[in-house]
């Protein structure tokens, strides 16, 4: 049996940011801005909740629309969505403080609302994008609300709404697996990948890679960091994808195949380069060419090299196939053979694809080919 629920009250809109909101259309409607008492003594009372415990806090009583079953009251735990709503309550207290307008903006999840922060003259994109991702990077709960307090009055500050009630249901998902779906779709909003090709933007970060670059260890470094991690839901990677999809998706933090397979071409990538003077992005170079190449290299160990490639053209899925990759990366790594990091994506995004159930034999014959065959040398 559920211990809390999210029906209305009856009268009220479904929580106290859409009462807010209702409240100042009403009297801009009437020739009155502004909010009206009742509104504005609630408002002042969610500011006790910053440093009040769920509950425990009277002058936010009549804001909760969450409602606490009799098991609830009794347990020694208040309900996820119950303190959810409580930490989201007092965040929409100091943004609602430092806006004119209404703070809650339906549909504008944080990052959609950080992005638009970036184009602020008062903040630098650096600045922002170092607020959203310490917030994003936050152990437990009572530590990312802490961020989000010091991040919403700067939205406030530039009138930049926030869909608070999709936020409560994500500091509800922040210690559960839902965490994830919450981080991708924050990183998706904030870096709004274009839904076609004629964003320049577009370009995959290997094609762009440029090895002489100041800060290329700190990029490498944070392709790393996703290794075995799920799509999306490492920050420091956020800037970094290219994939492109729908808003709606986005706004979901969907984890669509595209994703999956630039994810780990990133961090196949950002393993291989590291170190390395000259870019390991070499078009044409298939698993089975460079293997080919290092294959010419190899002194002793030919025989446990073709048996690591047999290995990975056998791979059952995109994941068995990133595992090997990983591994043969290493060795192209170290004697600097270059790989065609956009046949990879390829390759890891359409492996196990239903939808394309000649993709894998097509590539295995390839590859197996390219590796019996001697190559013309593009990077050795």
């Amino acid at each position: 049996m559920s211990t809390a629920t999210g029906r209305t009250r009856s009268g009220l809109p479904a929580y106290f940011w859409d009462e807010v909101a209702a409240d100042w259309h009403a009297r801009m409607t009437e020739g009155r801005p502004g909010f009206s008492e009742h509104v504005t003594r609630k408002l002042r009372g969610l500011r006790d909740g910053i440093i009040g415990e769920p509950g425990t806090v009277p002058a936010m009583r009549d804001t909760h629309r969450v409602r606490l079953t009799d098991a609830a009251r009794d347990s020694d735990r208040l309900p996820d969505l119950y303190v959810a709503e409580h930490a989201a309550l007092t965040l929409f207290g100091r943004h609602q403080q430092a806006a004119v307008e209404p703070a809650h903006c339906p549909r504008a999840g944080l990052g959609t609302a950080c992005r638009k922060l970036c184009s602020a003259e008062a903040f630098s994109a650096s600045a922002v994008e170092q607020r959203l991702i310490a917030a994003a990077t936050a152990q437990d709960l009572g530590e990312l609300v802490q961020h989000l307090h010091r991040l919403v009055p700067l939205l406030g500050q530039e009138g930049i709404g926030l869909d608070y009630t999709r936020l409560m249901y994500d500091l509800a998902a922040w210690e559960s697996p839902g965490r994830d779906r919450v981080l991708r779709s924050w990183g998706l909003q904030y870096i709004a990948p274009p839904a076609t090709d004629d964003d320049a933007h577009a370009a995959p970060y290997w094609t762009c890679f440029a090895p002489d670059e100041m800060d290329n260890g700190a990029q490498l470094a944070a392709l790393r960091s996703g290794t075995g991690r799920e799509a999306g839901t490492v920050p420091a990677m956020w800037p970094y994808y290219r994939t492109r999809m729908s808003c709606d998706l986005r706004e979901q933090g969907a984890l669509t195949r595209d994703l999956i397979a630039e994810h780990a071409a990133l961090t196949l990538f950002g393993r291989h380069q590291q170190g390395r003077r000259r870019t390991m992005h070499v078009p044409g170079n298939t698993p089975g060419t460079a293997a080919r190449l290092l294959l010419a290299k190899t002194v002793n160990g030919e025989a446990a090299l073709e048996r690591r490639f047999g290995a990975l053209l056998t791979s059952i899925d995109s994941g068995e196939l990133a595992m090997h990759l990983r591994g043969l990366v290493t060795l192209l790594s170290r004697a600097e053979i270059g790989l065609d990091y956009s046949i990879l994506r390829t390759a890891l995004r359409t492996w196990d694809d239903p939808k394309r159930p000649n993709a894998q034999g097509r590539f295995r014959d390839r590859w197996d080919y390219d590796f019996r065959v001697a190559p013309t040398v593009k990077n050795s």
